[in-house]
């Protein structure tokens, strides 16, 4: 098996995005709150955090405003308790969402603030609320690029290759405009030397 493989397993990843009010203000404040759930559930200094990227509206309707995303990858702690309960963690990520304004009102439509559980460990689903790993995250330049910058050899569990090599492997459209890191600044030091 392969070592990264074997690494990705013994994580989880959430893919974060805003493109309403002040995505800005909304990730530097989800920041903290989201930060301590997942300390709670997995344990101290659990998380690493990928820079914030200007991304293109990838789908629904037209005329959309530039989203921000992120991701964060954490470590689940080793022994049987090791992966928390998916379901459960996306009851948590729906409720922040509705914390900061989420409002569902169309598919891929613009957001305050958009949550994705991107895997959670070894985990397989196909649920009506939930699949993991997300289902198109390996086709999507604005979740891959946060990824990569987080650990470019890291591989989505049950899928081949590194995050960065899906990211190079995308079509140019779906690349168009490239994800655009940003600096580093107080609030969200990553991203300084981009």
């Amino acid at each position: 098996m392969d070592v990264r493989a074997s690494l990705a397993d013994q994580t989880l990843a959430i893919g974060l995005g805003a493109n309403l009010g002040d995505p800005l203000a909304t990730l530097v404040g989800l920041r903290p709150l989201l930060e301590q759930r997942l300390e709670a559930l997995l344990g101290a200094g659990c998380c690493r955090w990928s820079p914030l990227f200007r991304t293109a509206p990838v789908g629904g309707p037209p005329g959309q405003p530039v989203y921000l995303n992120a991701a964060l990858v954490a470590d689940l702690p080793e022994g049987a308790h090791g992966c928390p309960d998916p379901l459960a963690l996306l009851k948590e990520l729906l409720a922040l969402e509705r914390r900061f304004g989420r409002l569902r009102r169309e598919r891929w439509g613009p957001r305050h603030l958009d949550l994705d559980l991107l895997w959670c460990g070894p985990q397989r689903l196909s649920l009506r609320e939930l699949e993991l790993p997300h289902p198109r995250l390996l086709e999507r330049a604005f979740v891959l690029a946060p990824l990569v910058a987080i650990d470019p050899q890291l591989q989505v569990p049950g899928a081949a290759g590194p995050v960065a090599d899906r990211l190079a492997a995308l079509p140019p459209e779906a690349v168009q405009p490239p994800p655009e890191p940003l600096p580093g600044r107080e609030d969200w030091p990553e991203g300084e030397g981009l």
